[in-house]
């Protein structure tokens, strides 16, 4: 364990965070892992209703997935859920290589426009669906779209001459809502061409859980990359919550998600995301490893959920001291993003929010950057938040 943190370059002042939860439009929405659940299979309908408890909750953002799977595909439901939503933040996530880059720009600049800037990207740098592909080339098109868009966002023309694309080209198609360079950039990758372009690129790092080790060695890592291209990054942790009144109460619930649990069947749900065979999900696999007899591979930390996920394969499990301690080391090392989920998704809003949200301050990284103007209040701090 961490006892004496030195914070990297970027932290939290106050222990301030962006919170944010988790819709289910690739399908994995459940009352038990490793069970395809017929009563919240991925609808526009249901996935609007995770998204509208979310709002109504408080959470600052909502991540929307991305996958060749049966469920909704991202910007459409991104288009179609933003004129009912009232606060909260899409953190879209787009794989660079599905989409023409300027038109690209310019559907992710209308979608800002209809979501008056509560916009945010979840770069993927992945095989494309139905293909197996050079991770040079991956990096390069990742990167090329990137520049792309903020050439597009930021100035009057898209100049651009790439290894894989070129153009020269009008940008005023594409301008979006929010300023300052328009939507920020969250990436999260385990292998040196990903942190490269995160590095390089974007505003957020985002990291699956580890060990608090483990994962404070990449901070420092990316801290150090993105300073020797005069950058600052901030840090997300995208995790899965269990919190009950009590820890006896909490790990009951981890055990009641296992009821019906079956290795094959859940190894096979898994292996449908194109991010099953990466080397993030390979670090997840090795860490669970090393867990104990019920899968926790430090207090508080789960690991049994990346039996059934490809991706986030850990999770939070406590009372709510428990979870806020713990959330306030992560912040203490750096972390300022959260982006959370639990099962079923809006069962486990209603108490994330009962238990954490009301008690911890919590802003939206897009205000705090000075994208858009701040909308609501900073959640007031109190004891209870700084235990």
């Amino acid at each position: 364990m961490l006892d004496h943190i030195t914070p990297v370059p970027i932290k939290t002042n106050q222990r301030i965070a962006e919170i944010s939860w988790f819709t289910d439009i690739i399908g994995g929405d459940t009352k038990y892992l490793g069970v395809l659940d017929n009563e919240r299979r991925s609808s526009f309908a249901h996935c609007k209703d995770i998204t509208l408890a979310a709002d109504r909750l408080g959470f600052n953002k909502i991540l929307l997935p991305t996958a060749y799977t049966v469920g909704q595909e991202v910007l459409t439901f991104a288009s179609g859920v933003a004129p009912f939503t009232q606060n909260i933040n899409l953190i879209t996530a787009i794989r660079t290589g599905e989409y023409h880059p300027p038109m690209l720009a310019r559907s992710l600049a209308a979608l800002d426009h209809m979501l008056q800037g509560r916009l945010t990207i979840n770069i993927i740098n992945s095989d494309l669906p139905g293909l197996r592909e050079d991770p040079q080339l991956r990096y390069q098109r990742c990167a090329e779209n990137i520049e792309i868009l903020k050439q597009a966002w930021t100035q009057e023309e898209i100049d651009f001459k790439g290894e894989l694309y070129q153009f020269n080209m009008s940008a005023i198609p594409a301008k979006p809502y929010q300023q300052n360079g328009g939507p920020l950039l969250y990436f999260g990758g385990t292998s040196d061409g990903a942190r490269e372009i995160c590095a390089k690129y974007c505003d957020t790092f985002l990291m699956w859980p580890e060990t608090e080790e483990a994962m404070y060695d990449t901070m420092q890592d990316m801290s150090r990359r993105a300073a020797q291209y005069g950058r600052k990054l901030d840090f997300g942790l995208r995790a899965h919550v269990i919190v009950r009144e009590t820890e006896d109460a909490a790990r009951a619930q981890s055990r009641k998600l296992l009821r019906f649990f079956n290795e094959q069947r859940a190894a096979e749900i898994r292996a449908r995301g194109e991010d099953s065979r990466s080397l993030g999900v390979l670090r997840q696999d090795e860490m669970r490893k090393h867990a104990d007899s019920d899968g926790f591979i430090e207090p508080h930390l789960w690991t049994t959920f990346g039996k059934v996920f490809s991706g986030c394969g850990g999770g939070l499990v406590g009372d709510p001291d428990q979870i806020i301690c713990k959330l306030n080391r992560y912040m203490d090392m750096g972390i300022r993003a959260f982006i959370f989920s639990g099962f079923p998704l809006i069962e486990e809003s209603e108490i994330f929010a009962q238990y954490i949200l009301s008690r911890m301050p919590h802003a939206s990284l897009s205000e705090l950057h000075g994208r858009i103007p701040q909308t609501a209040p900073i959640t007031p701090l109190t004891t209870a938040s700084l235990q």
